[in-house]
């Protein structure tokens, strides 16, 4: 089912009809949306919700147990930062709460930590200082810098990520006890586990492979009918029940136990500095994964349903809700593609969809808390298998590793680092190497020779040209910053070493040069110096308005001479046509042996060819 569309309807249909120019309504688009928010929508949105709901149940006592947490700080989550992100998102359809790779992530330090006490203090101390950073990053309105982290990250991180979860759940899917010290790494523990497979318990195992032979087949089954079925309810459900009526409690098949029927209540998150300061660098892994994964979930809605979206807001919403969640016993969390993805599906209109989904979540825990102490702990572990293998988008994967080097050497690096050291370390690794791969790219800086031919055509040399030993033409392209100066620098000395063989006039053309810093400005000034060393005349065209105000700024105008400079103009080449005719008037009749003109090259005559 298509999302209905968000447009205004009839007053005779609206539900509230409320201010347009507010600071509130900019700050929270769920109040915005109550302005064109019609029965339909409300009705549409009900079903959403509830449908998203039947999911995250089963899905946040999952990821809890990804983390190594007690099931209801999942339901806390689904329902805290669930709510509070709707109010807050850009994305109407986007849904916040704890995810896959968030509790992996989360895992991955709460390992460290013995007692479930501790655990418990830590994830919701993180989920704070996630918070914290999320919302800085939207102070410093740095959210739109995701755009130059490579999408590569993402896929390695998720590779990675599934990868670890199969690992971890393994001990669980078999109803083997934890292995080795909870200090040691997941690699020394999957092996501890291999080195104990005998040791399965049979019955455990059996729930495991049959909850996902179940949500498998149903996912097949709802594929074909046209209708999609809550197959991770239904499944948890079904085996629940199993175990209940056949009495595995006698043949210790662990299940999640008892569950608070209560909401989660205000209480301030337990803060340490030294404990703040250990978990800064994982918390600040955790809020950038966090924000690439809403706001990559966010556009992906955005495309399909042809809103426009805030990047700034996107991750004010984020951050928001990981703060309000820690004072309500949350762990970190942030957009769920799978929930999104239902929330889409099933027709939601705008963000009132989650705070439906939420408050289902609360209502589910208050009557229903009871039932789920028989849900056997291998069927989530089956559960996150196979959320697992659905986490890695395999066409994704092998488009990163077959179209570049530089995407397949991201995506490899970032998941080996997920598995060899830990997975928050790999988020910065991957950002890492995005920036360092980058760099170099956007430090290239081409130069190109420009001749004038018999014909009098200004065009690109090539090697079957012959070059004048009088007036050298060049043109830069690239940006100038401090990352392209050892390549800016070569191309100079190149063009020195040309105009020591007798030239008279360089033509440089730098239309195509972007914002030049000023160590490219003082190499730059330096060539000006050694080619007035040499008395050749350096001409300077196709200068931007902002390139000139750099110039400018830089007194490049009053060290080279304002008759020198050839500012850009409407017509394409005008400026460098201009220089040249300039040029061979500097020249006079001191051409070169081997030049063809006989004539004064005018306006008429002299244009340019690609």
């Amino acid at each position: 089912m298509e999302p209905v569309p968000s447009d205004c309807a009839p007053a005779t249909e609206r539900l509230a009809e409320l201010p347009r120019e507010s600071a509130v309504f900019r700050f929270v688009p769920a109040l915005a949306s109550l302005r064109c928010y019609t029965l339909s929508a409300l009705r549409a949105d009900v079903v959403a919700g509830l449908t998203v709901a039947a999911v995250a149940v089963p899905q946040a006592m999952a990821y809890a147990r990804i983390a190594d947490l007690p099931v209801q700080y999942g339901l806390y989550t689904a329902i805290v930062m669930t709510f509070v992100g709707a109010l807050f998102d850009s994305s109407k359809q986007l849904i916040n709460g704890p995810t896959n790779a968030i509790s992996i992530a989360l895992l991955s330090t709460l390992a460290l930590i013995g007692s479930t006490e501790e655990k418990i203090a830590v994830a919701i101390l993180m989920a704070f200082l996630v918070g914290l950073f999320q919302t800085g990053i939207t102070l410093l309105r740095l959210g739109d810098l995701s755009r130059y982290i490579s999408h590569a990250v993402i896929v390695g991180f998720t590779l990675g990520a599934a990868v670890l979860l199969v690992l971890d759940q393994l001990k669980n899917l078999l109803g083997l006890p934890a292995l080795g010290d909870p200090h040691q790494h997941f690699l020394v523990k999957f092996f501890l586990t291999l080195a104990n497979m005998g040791n399965f318990d049979g019955w455990t195992l059996a729930i495991g492979l049959t909850t996902i032979v179940l949500v498998l087949g149903l996912r097949q089954l709802g594929n074909r009918t046209g209708h999609r079925l809550p197959e991770f309810l239904i499944v948890v459900g079904l085996m629940a029940f199993a175990h209940w009526s056949l009495g595995l409690d006698v043949r210790k098949v662990r299940t999640v136990g008892d569950i608070p029927p209560h909401l989660p209540y205000f209480q301030m998150p337990e803060w340490n500095w030294s404990r703040a300061r250990e978990l800064a660098g994982s918390s600040l892994a955790i809020a950038i994964l966090g924000l690439l994964e809403a706001i990559a979930m966010a556009k992906a809605i955005a495309s399909r349903t042809k809103q426009k979206l805030d990047i700034n807001q996107q991750c004010l919403s984020e951050g928001v809700a990981n703060l309000a969640g820690s004072f309500f016993q949350c762990m970190p969390g942030s957009g769920s593609l799978t929930r999104s993805s239902i929330n889409v599906q099933a027709g939601a209109v705008s963000q009132w969809s989650g705070a439906v989904s939420a408050v289902a979540v609360g209502v589910t825990i208050l009557f229903l808390a009871p039932l789920a102490y028989y849900i056997p702990i291998a069927s989530l572990a089956g559960i996150l298998m196979v959320s697992a293998w659905r986490l890695v988008d395999r066409q994704q994967l092998l488009f990163h590793l077959r179209t570049t080097r530089y995407d397949a050497g991201i995506v490899l690096a970032t998941a080996l680092a997920a598995v060899a050291v830990s997975v928050e370390f790999c988020i910065l690794i991957g950002v890492f190497l995005s920036f360092v791969m980058f760099v170099p790219r956007a430090a290239r800086v081409d130069l190109s020779e420009l001749i004038v031919t018999p014909e009098n055509i200004l065009k690109e040399r090539t090697n079957g040209d012959v070059p004048c030993s009088r007036i050298l033409i060049f043109g830069l392209e690239g940006e100038l910053f401090f990352g392209s100066a050892p390549e800016l620098e070569q191309h100079f000395e190149t063009i020195a070493t040309r105009a020591a063989a007798g030239a008279k006039v360089v033509v440089l053309r730098v239309k195509r040069i972007r914002n030049p810093d000023a160590v490219c400005l003082e190499l730059l000034h330096r060539f000006l110096a050694e080619m007035k060393k040499q008395d050749v005349a350096v001409l300077l065209c196709g200068i931007r308005p902002d390139v000139a105000k750099v110039f400018r700024d830089s007194r490049l105008d009053q060290h080279l001479g304002s008759h020198r400079l050839f500012m850009e103009r409407k017509e394409v080449f005008s400026s460098t046509l201009e220089a040249v005719r300039h040029a061979y008037e500097l020249l006079e009749n001191d051409r070169c042996p081997d030049c063809p003109r006989k004539k004064e090259i005018t306006r008429e005559v002299l244009y340019y060819m690609i």
